[in-house]
């Protein structure tokens, strides 16, 4: 205990009189968290911009206009004379939509003659082409049911036997874990853990590797008698300490200030903010004791850490990979982690449908110790490699 408290000591002082490590295990979590917060403080993106192309010019027309304005994802911003002026508009990037209104359109819904909406969507950018289609598509189909309702009216129908043949059958959308749809308490809940995952990644690769790099790392081990375990207990315990902290105060910030889904409670989370740590400080100390030579230490942990946001499975789901990828996905800590905040904090699933991730995150602290000696030995005896 007194060598650990030792190396503890040692490393504290190197952490106030560096801002390197205040810097990155501290300020940079949280930037990170308070920029990505005040960009989707909306929980979706709304006003995306959408032409229309008006060539009925009657009061039907003009109505579908308005409506398509009222809706939350989509802002009319240019109305077009033709529809060159529109796609013209979408290829130089200013409006994600197209909504075309042809001639005729009150003529020939009032003689029951099928006149047609056409709506184009620019894809390219998924999400605003997306949310700028579903708005489209309902107002369409809104349009329709309106026009039915009207000549049914006007042929002496009740509103029951309109709507009967309207929508024959009712559909009740149920919206499970996150009824917001907000799209924030999805992302930022697996992104932030992500980042905090990859500058653990760093900050331990680092704060082994410098000792190599200054050849301090005699000393170090002087301080805990000699025993590498020690050696690194001393030193990154303060870091677990402080990266804990920032992990808690994240999660404090998404489901206490934000407000997002926490179905199963804060200790769920709280054990699984605290495996996250620990598990990154051993792949931290892994890659260091692989490639004992600070730049590469460094560059291991920066490439797994931004290809663990792509494989965990937030992006695109694991199960639509190909098997070799699947497998890959269960070398990073944040694919746990990501699998027990879904169930734990959106879902609210009972504990025990979670205790796999639990302990797949409590085996990576297993992994450094088939290189322990491998690092010693680079440690004490072989000079570092510029």
């Amino acid at each position: 205990m007194y060598a650990i408290l030792r190396v503890a000591r040692r490393e504290l002082d190197y952490l106030l009189t560096r801002p390197i490590y205040l810097f990155g295990i501290i300020g940079a979590p949280l930037l990170v968290t308070l920029l990505l917060l005040y960009l989707m403080g909306s929980g979706l993106p709304t006003n995306m911009p959408v032409a229309v192309v008006d060539e009925d010019q009657s009061a039907p027309s003009r109505a579908l206009v308005r409506n398509l304005d009222i809706f939350q994802s989509s802002e009319v911003v240019l109305k077009c004379s033709s529809m060159n002026e529109a796609l013209r508009a979408m290829r130089q990037g200013k409006v994600y939509g197209i909504y075309h209104i042809p001639r005729g359109l009150q003529a020939e819904a009032g003689s029951a003659r099928q006149p047609k909406l056409h709506y184009y969507t620019n894809s390219s950018y998924l999400m605003a082409g997306s949310f700028v289609f579903r708005d489209m598509k309902m107002l369409s189909e809104l349009a329709s049911a309106k026009v039915g309702l009207l000549t049914g009216q006007a042929r002496g129908k009740t509103q029951e036997e309109i709507m009967g043949s309207i929508q024959p059958i009712v559909v009740r959308s149920e919206v499970m874990s996150n009824p917001q749809l907000n799209y924030a308490a999805y992302l930022t809940t697996t992104i932030l853990p992500g980042v905090l995952q990859l500058m653990i990644f760093l900050m331990t690769s680092y704060a082994i590797g410098v000792e190599i790099k200054r050849k301090t790392a005699k000393e170090w081990l002087r301080l805990s008698e000699g025993s590498i375990t020690l050696a690194l207990l001393g030193k990154l315990c303060v870091h677990t300490l402080m990266f804990l902290a920032v992990g808690l105060g994240i999660q404090g910030i998404l489901y206490g200030w934000m407000g997002f889904p926490l179905q199963s409670g804060w200790g769920a989370m709280a054990l699984a903010m605290l495996l996250l740590v620990l598990a990154s400080q051993a792949l931290g100390i892994f890659f260091i004791a692989l490639i004992p030579i600070l730049r590469m230490g460094l560059s291991l942990g920066s490439l797994l850490g931004m290809l663990s946001f792509s494989i965990s499975g937030m992006s695109v789901p694991v199960s639509s990979m190909i098997a070799p990828v699947q497998a890959l996905a269960f070398i990073f800590p944040l694919r746990y982690y990501y699998q027990i905040g879904i169930n734990q904090a959106l879902i609210g699933a009972p504990l025990a449908e979670s205790v796999p991730y639990y302990i797949g995150l409590l085996a990576f602290p297993l992994l450094p110790l088939v290189t322990l000696p491998r690092l010693k030995r680079y440690l004490t005896s072989i000079d570092y490699i510029a």
